[in-house]
């Protein structure tokens, strides 16, 4: 090759990249390397280096570079042994997405759009939400107004990987000349490279996370110290100083009490239904004493510190009180090999309308959020008169004296709140039961009385649907999250909000309360959650890990741990003091809508739209031994039972303060 086209291939990439005093250097040490070497005929430049050179200009020439770049880093991927192949397809899809996005900002749109159809199925399994928001990118000016393509642009794809398959991956892209995929390899991927074989858990939901240039940032946020323990002189440690803890013999029996008065409520309500509308899983009766064995395994975990609340907290009645300490005393102590009875509420009848429902603290009254803009709420002691002929219906009303059952009731059989103009999306009894929240598409919030069944309040804050809200444990407070990207905290005695969180960069589709009420968790569309000090409004933890938005949370009783479900399936628990991701639980097939810590932190309850309610074993979810994660097995360990439904998508859950599980959901007709 001639010299001097070598040259022009350098200097032209020089000039590209606006290094013009570099370029100016270099043709003036040719020109005069030239001249002193005139008088041989051999070349200023070796074999070997006019290859790449040629290589090099030639692939910086068009678009088809990055197709035939990722081309042939997918057919050596897929071509890999398997012991290494599933750590070497981590890495194609950042690849695959920064390839399109160069494509488009160099204005290469025809060629983009025919990269991305040509390999978008690759990614449609894991990936469909992110790619169906990039197919709307048609120009380079989407790519700066795209929040989500913007901050792809800006981030780095952090992926473990074990030595040898980074070696192999090297190997590979310097045997190609695969110049333009290396380069979107070495500013877009961060890899964590392992020693030794790789790892056999191919579905680790944190293999691959995003990190973007706030990553300084977000590490900085979770070295702040944060206060998960419990308030002092709370109701369960009065009870623990005093020692009047019943007995394994009286605790069983408190069970049962509640289990027979469940029992009635059910056969209450069945009347004249047809058979399979209420899943109702209860244990044996030998069950509790059985569990009393696994005890000394709960107690070997540290007591949970005691804490100041930062907020003032509202006094609790007397009788309440007396209420609550009966209940504790009574609790049933539930283990792996003593799980929960379980009661299930069906909604049948409701032609799809029902958006969202919730179970008050003892399971006495269920609500139900429906899209004609309602709230109804059945107090399960009325139900069931001999007349009736469905359980919890809920079909749009034309009329506020309709009748849902049979011909022969003169009398509605829930108490019907009206007020929203939008879908009713979340709503959230107060502790004791006298007081009810609705959050709507309206871009309000309501607090109603279920004693005078009448709307107090209404609440105006948020500027687009507002997808959940939340009492507190103590009630008087309570959260809400919204479209707006915010959450906001409130009292009932104030129309405004008394603190906004923002942060997340979409839409904030869950928030959970803390056991001590110093703390509120958020779970986003951004597919993070966020930990906020309730009285300083600020950020303490962000917990990055799951691949889809997050639907649901969880925190733990005893404040330690937090759960959080996401719109893929998986369910992630947290540890609150470290930020750090204890174990994914891998089990379901669809989202997951509710999660639910039983009163002594052993059990976790998922309830999802694959129609199933799913208990996992806390204790060992939290302690994996090394050969267990290793041998991939760790999570079929976790799974204690899987209770399914006939066709019922587990819409919510709620353990009682005596650990009986009550669950809900809306009969979706097969077919």
């Amino acid at each position: 090759m001639e010299d001097d086209k070598i040259v022009g291939y350098v200097t032209a990439y020089l000039k590209k990249k606006g290094f013009t005093q570099t370029e100016k250097i270099f043709q003036e040490e040719f020109q005069q390397n030239k001249t002193n070497n005139s008088s041989s005929s051999n070349s200023l430049l070796e074999p070997d280096i006019a290859n790449h050179l040629l290589a090099f200009s030639q692939l910086e020439s068009g678009p088809a570079r990055f197709h035939d770049g990722y081309s042939k880093l997918r057919t050596w991927t897929y071509s890999s042994l398997d012991l290494y192949k599933h750590e070497l397809l981590r890495v194609l899809y950042p690849v695959f997405i920064h390839c399109f996005m160069d494509l488009v900002a160099k204005g290469h749109v025809q060629e983009a759009r025919n990269f991305f159809n040509t390999f978008r199925e690759d990614h449609e399994m894991m990936h469909l939400r992110d790619l169906q928001k990039l197919e709307g990118v048609l120009s380079p000016t989407h790519l700066e107004e795209m929040e989500f393509a913007h901050s792809l642009r800006q981030s780095k794809f952090n992926i473990k990987i074990c030595e040898y398959s980074y070696e192999l991956l090297l190997q590979h892209l310097h045997s190609t000349q695969s110049t333009t995929i290396l380069g979107i390899i070495n500013e877009h991927i961060n890899f964590q490279v392992s020693p030794g074989q790789p790892s056999l858990i191919s579905d680790d939901p944190e293999a691959v996370t995003l990190t973007g240039s706030s990553q300084e940032a977000a590490n900085r946020i979770n070295q702040k110290e944060i206060h998960w323990g419990l308030l002092e002189d709370s109701l369960e440690e009065r009870l623990e100083k005093a020692g009047t803890l019943l007995s394994d013999s009286e605790k069983g029996e408190g069970e049962t009490k509640e289990g027979e008065n469940d029992e009635t409520k059910k056969r209450s309500i069945e009347g004249g239904k047809q058979g399979g509308s209420v899943k109702k899983v209860k244990k044996d009766k030998g069950g509790s004493t059985t569990g009393k064995s696994a005890k000394p395994e709960a107690s070997t975990v540290p007591a949970a510190p005691r804490v100041k609340p930062e907020l003032p907290l509202p006094l609790i009645p007397t009788e309440v009180e007396q209420s609550i300490l009966e209940d504790l005393r009574n609790r049933v102590q539930l283990s792996s090999v003593a799980l929960p009875s379980v009661s299930f509420y069906t909604f049948i009848n409701t032609h799809n309308s029902l958006s969202c429902s919730s179970i008050s603290h003892d399971g006495s009254l269920i609500a139900g959020g429906f899209s004609d803009s309602s709230l109804k709420v059945w107090d399960m002691a009325k139900l069931g008169q001999p007349t009736a002929s469905s359980l919890l219906q809920g079909e749009n009303d034309t009329s506020p004296n309709d009748q849902i059952f049979g011909q022969g009731v003169g009398k509605r059989q829930y108490t019907l709140f009206q007020g929203h103009s939008g879908p009713v999306y979340a709503a959230s009894f107060s502790p004791v039961g006298d007081f009810i929240l609705s959050s709507s598409a309206d871009s309000t919030i309501r607090l109603w009385s279920t004693k005078l069944n009448a709307n107090l309040v209404c609440y105006k804050g948020h500027n687009y649907p507002v997808w959940d809200v939340q009492f507190s444990p103590v009630g008087h407070y309570f959260a809400s999250s919204s479209h707006d990207r915010t959450a906001r905290i409130w009292s009932m005695d104030r129309i405004q909000p008394l603190r906004i969180m923002a942060g997340h960069l979409s839409d904030v589709d869950c928030v959970q309360w803390h056991a001590n009420c110093n703390y509120i968790a958020t779970g986003s569309s951004d597919k993070t959650v966020r930990l906020w000090d309730v009285q300083s409004g600020e950020c303490v933890r962000v917990f990055v890990g799951h691949r889809g938005m997050i639907l649901s949370l969880a925190m733990s009783p005893d404040g330690r741990y937090m759960a959080s479900g996401d719109e893929d399936g998986t369910i992630m628990m947290w540890d609150l003091s470290s930020g750090r991701c204890l174990t994914p639980l891998i089990g379901h097939t669809s989202c997951v809508w509710s999660l639910a810590f039983s009163s002594e932190v052993s059990i976790l309850a998922s309830g999802s739209a694959d129609c199933t309610v799913k208990l996992w074993d806390v204790n060992t979810s939290t302690k994996v031994s090394r050969a267990e994660e290793k041998s991939g097995n760790a999570n079929r360990l976790r799974s204690l039972k899987t209770l399914a439904t006939k066709s019922t998508p587990v819409y919510s859950l709620r353990f009682s303060r005596r650990n009986l599980l009550f669950a809900a959901g809306a009969l979706a007709k097969s077919g």
